[in-house]
């Protein structure tokens, strides 16, 4: 693409949480093939190994005080980011019967009460300088039930969150959207087919492309919503999700085709 290409990020400077993990190394090499100059975040300086960043910011998103004190330090010394991807999430408890008051606690304090305390103070400074962008990589299971009940909550909670900067904060040029994923084939993945070879047989039916997207179909998507490309889109929920939310494959292929 030109310099001159709305989808180019030349002279801008882009904040990516959870840069270490499989995503986030995608959404590193993304922006920075697109012109911008990336600020990587992440809990260990370990974390982000082999990664050509402007600088690191490191905190533990689990941590509310001390991710706004993070970025409150980064922002007084060294002004606002252009745009911020909120990157960092996790789960561990898959279906109601892994969930108790201290897990839900837990998966509501990283991905969405941290991502709140990350992007709160990078919102309120966006706002007073007149513009900004920022995307949240949320889930399909915001959108619909696919498991993790806590992890899916807080995903969702992101929606609203985003929805609310976008209707609030659009009138002092501050953007906000949402990618959600489906099933994406990062590392993670290879430790669960080792212990279950077959678990692919059972998820892919459910994709009607099927197969899982790829860590840089969600980091593409990423960075269209924070381009000038996307200047005219906030408060959205662009899925990457291999068709899932679009309709039932599985229903469709088991009674309706006889497969």
């Amino acid at each position: 693409m030109s310099q001159g290409s709305p989808f180019r990020l030349d002279g801008k400077t882009v904040l990516i949480t959870g840069a270490g993990g499989g995503i986030g190394r995608s959404l590193v090499a993304a922006f920075q093939a697109a012109g911008a100059a990336v600020v990587g975040a992440d809990r260990k300086a370990s974390m982000l190994e082999r990664l050509s960043l402007v600088r690191q910011v490191l905190f533990d998103q689990a941590d509310s005080a001390a991710t706004r004190a993070a970025i409150a330090a980064d922002i007084a010394a060294h002004g606002v980011v252009d745009a911020v991807v909120s990157n960092a999430g996790f789960t561990r408890a898959e279906h109601f019967g892994q969930v108790d008051d201290a897990v839900w606690a837990s998966e509501m304090a990283i991905n969405l009460n941290g991502a709140y305390a990350l992007t709160d103070p990078i919102v309120n400074a966006m706002a007073a300088r007149g513009r900004g962008s920022v995307v949240f990589i949320s889930s399909v299971n915001a959108l619909q039930h696919f498991g993790n009940p806590a992890y899916a909550a807080a995903k969702a909670g992101l929606v609203a969150y985003a929805k609310a900067i976008a209707v609030e904060r659009g009138g002092e040029g501050v953007r906000a959207n949402v990618v959600a994923p489906g099933s994406v084939r990062t590392p993670a993945w290879d430790h669960r087919l080792a212990a279950d070879p077959s678990l692919l047989d059972n998820v892919l039916p459910h994709y009607p492309l099927g197969r899982m997207v790829t860590p840089v179909e969600v980091a593409n998507a990423a960075l269209f919503l924070c381009s000038d490309a996307a200047s005219g889109i906030t408060g959205t929920v662009l899925p990457v999700d291999a068709g899932l939310t679009a309709g039932n494959l599985r229903f469709v292929d088991d009674v309706l085709r006889g497969k």
